[in-house]
């Protein structure tokens, strides 16, 4: 709201400002009012609603988030969290009791965010309200003194006053100012478009809040490992890892299935390390919807959309097919295991675990080599991440895995403390070496393991996001409300018409107001000078010259 101005009265007063002076008798000062627990209430709520609370809480928000970015999260990378505590557990325990690894989901998190949420409602509710008043009121009477506003000038025409008004208010109308008129003058203004924008601007952002707020409680993220050949479900049982957000139901997951067909990897030689470098990896996958199925390539930068959920393309590997017989001959095992890669080229680690079948339960720690060389140590090693001599070592574990405790096991994981080694490392025996195709015999006459085939697999990850329309379009209305209100300007203007002291004609004056910073209000008094004297047929005062702008109204 406008500060009063002397100039904004008729007859050029201002109303007199009065004080009472408490009475300060010897020894005695001012009594502070006390506020008690209503007052103290709109003390703090004015102070939450002011709009320097929100953009305090909004930079709070922004820093806040920063540990989201540093920690992995566990609603996004579960796996990240596991890998961290086992790094350095005890800054782990640290971090944990801060909620870094539940950036999002935090108490002081969702304190900041609601503290906003609240703050922004709170301040843009009576400034709607104001808002809405002002388009409705009418523009403010003319100042008595319009020499003392920007951009004055004066003017002569051979005209009545009353076709003088008549053509100018034409004018105004013509430049999109609303205009009234007060006796032989007439005030116009425009520019509440910047308000408008500014209050769209702030509507946009609590938008955007309430739709990461409300709508992403129903989202969710999961991985899957999938081999080629085999085929995903989108069940929440079929997941390897899976993360929902508080508002999320099974009933939510979309019927679809996604079967890898094929996956190609391309890659060639750095020409100064000589070392390979990954130039494309391709996952070609059916996928089945509504009993349509219709054949898609996912690439690590070129997601897919299936029923409302995202594919991405994570990781790729190979996962040998081991096949592992018993004394009798009868097949144990029979699966393609997933190899983690360890390096550039592919060397590769992984973990089968064989329950039953077989006089004990066993474990294996296996490493893959795509390429393998034996190296002057006598050690494997891979020398180029594509398969040209495929090779699996195996180390072999005999014991309980744990499996029966009813106790979640990392299937990427092998617990050795309670296992005895049979093969490998100090026990006299060496690893089991195995080419694609061939088989061995287990220690202690348990049976045979087989290297059968070498498929490949990939791991996808399925994100929901229910908030990325919401989010687009609060985006898009806070971008058009901050231009508008950056680039609107809000504007008054007066003409005021006098008989001339001659009789012959009349005499006109011009002014303008900003409100804020407009440094073009002053060619927007010289086009409305300009374009009113060309209707009404007049001509400048000799002495007329812009008058100096004084400090526009804040």
């Amino acid at each position: 709201m406008e500060p009063l101005r002397p100039s904004d009265y008729d007859d050029g007063s201002a109303p007199e400002r009065t004080a009472e002076r408490p009475d300060r008798a010897s020894g005695d000062g001012p009594t502070q009012p006390r506020l008690g627990v209503v007052g103290w209430a709109r003390f703090l709520w004015r102070q939450l609603t002011s709009m320097r609370t929100a953009l305090v809480l909004l930079l709070l928000l922004a820093v806040a988030a920063i540990p989201g970015s540093l920690v992995p999260q566990r609603s996004s990378n579960p796996n990240g969290v596991v890998q961290f505590r086992r790094d350095d557990p005890e800054l782990f325990e640290i971090l944990d009791t801060l909620q870094l690894f539940d950036t999002f989901t935090s108490v002081w998190f969702s304190a900041i965010y609601l503290l906003l949420f609240v703050s922004l409602i709170g301040c843009i509710i009576p400034r709607t309200a104001h808002h809405w008043k002002a388009l409705r009121s009418r523009p403010p009477k003319t100042p008595a003194r319009l020499n003392r506003l920007v951009g004055y000038r004066e003017a002569d025409a051979p005209t009545t006053v009353a076709d003088a008004l008549t053509a100018g208010e034409a004018v105004l109308r013509r430049q999109r100012y609303r205009v009234e008129r007060y006796g032989n003058s007439l005030s116009a203004e425009r520019g509440y478009l910047r308000e408008t924008g500014n209050l769209v601007f702030h509507v946009a952002l609590i938008g955007v809040l309430g739709t990461v707020g409300l709508a992403g409680g129903f989202g969710y993220n999961g991985q899957k490992v999938i081999v080629e050949g085999q085929t995903f479900v989108n069940q929440l049982t079929t997941y390897d890892s899976f993360s929902a957000s508080r508002f999320f139901s099974d009933a939510r997951l979309d019927p679809f299935s996604m079967r890898l067909d094929e996956f190609d990897a391309v890659f060639g030689v750095d020409e100064t390390t000589l070392a390979p470098q990954p130039l494309d990896y391709t996952a070609t996958v059916t996928i089945t919807e509504n009993g349509e199925s219709v054949q898609r390539d996912i690439k690590v930068n070129a997601p897919i959309d299936i029923a409302g959920v995202r594919a991405y393309l994570l990781g790729n590997g190979f996962a040998p097919v081991i096949t592992i017989r018993n004394a009798d001959g009868q097949v144990v095992f029979d699966e393609s295991v997933a190899f983690l890669p360890q390096d550039g080229n592919l060397t590769s680690l992984g973990i089968i675990k064989v329950p039953d079948g077989l006089p004990e339960q066993v474990g294996m720690i296996g490493f893959f080599y795509p390429s393998a060389i034996q190296l002057a140590s006598g050690a494997l090693t891979s020398i180029y991440p594509q398969p040209d001599n495929p090779v699996l070592t195996l180390n072999v574990f005999v014991g309980d895995l744990g499996l029966d405790d009813g106790v979640p096991r990392n299937a990427y994981a092998l617990d050795v403390d309670e296992l005895e080694q049979i093969t490998g490392g100090e026990t006299g025996v060496d690893s089991i070496i195995l080419g694609l195709g061939q088989s061995a015999e287990l220690p202690n006459g348990y049976g045979t393991v087989e290297f059968t085939a070498l498929p490949r697999f990939v791991s996808i990850d399925f994100h929901h996001d229910p908030t990325q329309l919401g989010v687009l379009v609060s985006s898009v209305l806070a971008i058009a409300g901050l231009l508008v209100s950056l680039f609107v300007p809000r504007r008054r203007v007066w003409i005021a018409v006098d008989e001339a002291a001659d009789g012959a004609g009349v005499r006109l004056q011009y002014a303008g107001l900003a409100r804020g910073d407009d440094p073009n209000l002053d060619d927007a008094v010289e086009r409305l000078v300009a374009e009113h004297l060309e209707a009404v047929g007049g001509t400048r005062a000799p002495d007329d010259a812009p008058a100096a702008a004084p400090a526009s109204s804040q």
